[in-house]
Parts: C-alpha cells; sequence; structure tokens
C-alpha cells in the first residue's frame, strides 16, 4: 500500500437490514442537526442507483487533481452494501488502477459473486472514461459465535483531548508549523485528524515508523452500522502513507515525492461509530523499489481493536 434504510438502531449492533438510508432533502437534513462536513460525507456516500448492480457516484468540489482513494473504498462498499441482506462487510480487498478524474461521475458495477449460508461476496469495479480505475472485493458474514476471542493491546498515546487545536497551540513548535501543513489539519474536511507525533513535521525521524492519529467523522452519523463502516474505510487511507515518510523524517507535503496507494485491504473486527474518537495506529516494516507497505490498527479509546488496515 503506497498503498437507505437500518434496522439496527445501535451502529455497535450486529443487526444487518440494511440499504445506507441518507437524509433527502433540505428539511430532513435541517431536522437531523447535521454539520456541512457531515452533509458532504453523506452526500459522497450516496450512490444514485442506475440499475441493477449498477450505481453513480460524484466528487465533491475540491482542488485536487485526482479522486481520493478513500472516496473510491467507501463508495465502491457502498455499492456492495446496497446489493447485500443481512449482513455487514468483515473485509474488503482492492486495487487502484488508474486515478480517478474529480470533474465527472463514477460508475460502480457490482457483480453478486456468492450468497451462502454464512458469507456473501461481491466484486464492484469503479469506471471513468470506459476505463476500470479500480477494483475491489468485499465479504459480507452473518452473525455467528466463535470459540476465540482476543486482540493486540492498544498503544499507550495521549487521549485526543489533549491534542485539539487549542492545546497544540501552546506548543512552541506548533507555531513553527509550515502553513500549508496546519491548514490540511484544520480544514473542513468530513474527517477529523489528531496526529499524535508532531514533530514529524519538522524534521522528526521515528525509527520504528510507528505513529498514531486519532480519527472521526466531522460530525454525528445516522445510527447505521453499515455506514459507519463505509466512513471508517472512507477515513482509512488518511495518512496511512505517513507511517513511510516518518522514517525518514519527511512527510506526504514533500514535493519531491509523488505518493499513491497502489492497493488497499481492511477487516473490520468489532462494532464502533466512526463519529466517535478511533485511534489509528500504524507503522511500515518495509519499503523498496519505489514501493512501501504500511498497516495499521484502529482502537476504540476503551482499548477495543475494531478493524486493521493494509
Amino acid at each position: 500500500v503506497i498503498p437507505g434504510r437500518c434496522a439496527a438502531s445501535n451502529p455497535e449492533s450486529r443487526d444487518s437490514g440494511f440499504t445506507l438510508r441518507v437524509p433527502r432533502n433540505d428539511r430532513e437534513i435541517e431536522g437531523t442537526a447535521m454539520s456541512k462536513g457531515l452533509i458532504d460525507l453523506i452526500s459522497i456516500l450516496d450512490l444514485e442507483p442506475l440499475e441493477v448492480n449498477l450505481f453513480r457516484g460524484n466528487s465533491p468540489k475540491t482542488s485536487w487533481q485526482r479522486v481520493f482513494g478513500g472516496q473510491v473504498i467507501g463508495q465502491a462498499m457502498v455499492a456492495a452494501c446496497r446489493t447485500v441482506e443481512g449482513r455487514l462487510p468483515h473485509s474488503l480487498h482492492c486495487y487502484f488502477i488508474l486515478p480517478g478524474d474529480p470533474q465527472i461521475p463514477i460508475i460502480y458495477e457490482v457483480e453478486r459473486l456468492r450468497d451462502g449460508k454464512s458469507y456473501s461476496t461481491r466484486r464492484v469495479t469503479a469506471i471513468q472514461h470506459g476505463h476500470a480505475i479500480f477494483s475491489i472485493m468485499v465479504s459480507f458474514h452473518a452473525e455467528e459465535e466463535g470459540a476465540f476471542d482476543h486482540q493486540d493491546k492498544m498503544p499507550d498515546v495521549p487521549p485526543p483531548e489533549k491534542l485539539t487545536a487549542e492545546e497544540v497551540a501552546k506548543q512552541p513548535m506548533f507555531k513553527e508549523m509550515p502553513d500549508f501543513i496546519r491548514r490540511y489539519y484544520e480544514s473542513d474536511r468530513p474527517i477529523e485528524l489528531r496526529p499524535v507525533e508532531l514533530g514529524r513535521y519538522f524534521g522528526q525521524k521515528i525509527d520504528d515508523g510507528r505513529i498514531h492519529v486519532w480519527i472521526r467523522t466531522a460530525a454525528k452519523l445516522p445510527d447505521d452500522p453499515a455506514l459507519h463502516m463505509c466512513a471508517l474505510a472512507y477515513a482509512s487511507d488518511f495518512s496511512l502513507l505517513d507511517a513511510i515518510m516518518a522514517r525518514y523524517g519527511r512527510t506526504l507535503f514533500d514535493k519531491r515525492m509523488m505518493p499513491a496507494s497502489l492497493d488497499h485491504a481492511m477487516w473490520f473486527h468489532r462494532p464502533f461509530r466512526a463519529d466517535e474518537w478511533l485511534l489509528y495506529a500504524q507503522d511500515s516494516p518495509s519499503a523498496q523499489d519505489g514501493r512501501g507497505l504500511t498497516r495499521g490498527l484502529i482502537f476504540k479509546p476503551d482499548g477495543t481493536l475494531v478493524a486493521s488496515v493494509a
């Protein structure tokens, strides 16, 4: 990696009768008191059905020259979820084939590969200008009890409350932070980011490449477990390449670099809410031949491991 309706009232419930319900008009949006950040994320993940197994997604108006990888992952996952009943995703594996054009819609074609007793499998291809730009496999699992239950321990890092803009501004280094980096983390994004290791923005090398970022959606999401999974899939592509750069005291803002994701995988372990703080612990075990590998573990503040990324 260099690199609508929900029967469940609680996104941390495993009940999964859903079709990703989203607000449809201004009155409904106003009634749910959604912020601009949330409206943007909802509109990004809301696909237009064109035909059976065929959907259309749009890109937000930004200055980016290509479509953000997390957007394509999230939209493709929504398309897959729209074709499955009674099950939630447990993993996804995808490849970025061509850069996406943010000026035109993206067509998502879903192939229903399997609907078994416990698992369902969907393949989704994202298409622009008649060419596949992205391909993803998503596996869904019916809820069941297992004999084993273990997880890695969450790293000991400062909580997000200690990393607010107000708290960080008290540190002398933040006042010296280049404007383009400050704007990146202070901008009105659908995802709020609070990095732990600020020193890496000033050339500090992190020898083991282990970095940590607190993430959450910019505002509250509806109680739809599938939507929270799609939102986390969207967010999982933010900052993931930083773990590679951190070993060298460099950042993704380095104009000598042209970072891009080649592939992406994600596993969902336990229920969570994407609109509550989650710790994204990342590392990079290897880089070579112009490619690098990064991994991530995503924890709830209470230490529960909810997802893994590579």
